[in-house]
């Protein structure tokens, strides 16, 4: 008589299928009471698994956080890539990216996106520091190479440098205001102004 064996398929899509609904407890228990405050008691239950379980997964909340940001960054990375079809200067695209970055923040709510921002800072943060774990980085660095070579940015700019003083500065930014909303937005224009007056040739 023979023994059916479950495949490795069959395996890997339950393994993928309870990561997933890891995630999805431990986004709702964030979302809750951040990152800090989280309980993975609570996450394994509301999933159905076994503590464990989730350490399995994500060896730490920081590991959640991670995947939340390469998700995140992978829907705003499309929507920048329709945006670029159409005809742009370099402003136009600082301003796309930063309205992108604010409707992350509306999709995922505040709290979670506070601390998702706070990974960036983190010491401790896992390895999210890859180009390739960063298209919308590696779409502005080739965006600013760009308009280097029409002219429109001085020669001496370091596109890549550039880049990430352009993030560096808008997550710090979305990180520490606390002003009303027509506040931030006018705080945000002047950050995008003060950015393309320093590419500016001289």
């Amino acid at each position: 008589m023979s023994v059916l064996r479950e495949g490795p398929s069959r395996r890997d899509a339950q393994r993928v299928e309870t990561r997933q609904r890891v995630f999805e407890a431990a986004l709702a228990e964030f979302r809750r009471a951040g990152a800090a405050s989280a309980d993975i008691g609570a996450i394994a239950t509301a999933a159905g698994v076994a503590r464990g379980t989730f350490y399995f997964h994500f060896p730490t909340k920081e590991h959640v956080l991670a995947e939340v940001v390469r998700r995140e960054e992978r829907r705003v990375a499309d929507g920048l890539t329709r945006f670029l079809t159409a005809p742009h200067g370099l402003g136009d695209v600082l301003g796309e990216v930063v309205r992108l970055v604010l409707a992350t923040e509306r999709r995922v709510g505040k709290t979670l996106f506070k601390d998702v921002l706070a990974l960036y800072f983190s010491p401790s943060r896992p390895d999210i520091d890859e180009w390739d774990g960063h298209p919308v980085m590696v779409m502005i660095i080739e965006e600013i190479a760009q308009a280097r070579a029409r002219g429109e940015v001085r020669e001496e700019a370091d596109p890549a440098h550039s880049g990430y003083f352009f993030f560096l500065g808008l997550y710090a930014l979305l990180a520490t205001i606390r002003e009303a909303k027509a506040v931030r937005a006018g705080l945000l224009a002047e950050f995008i102004t003060a950015t393309l007056r320093g590419l500016e040739p001289r």
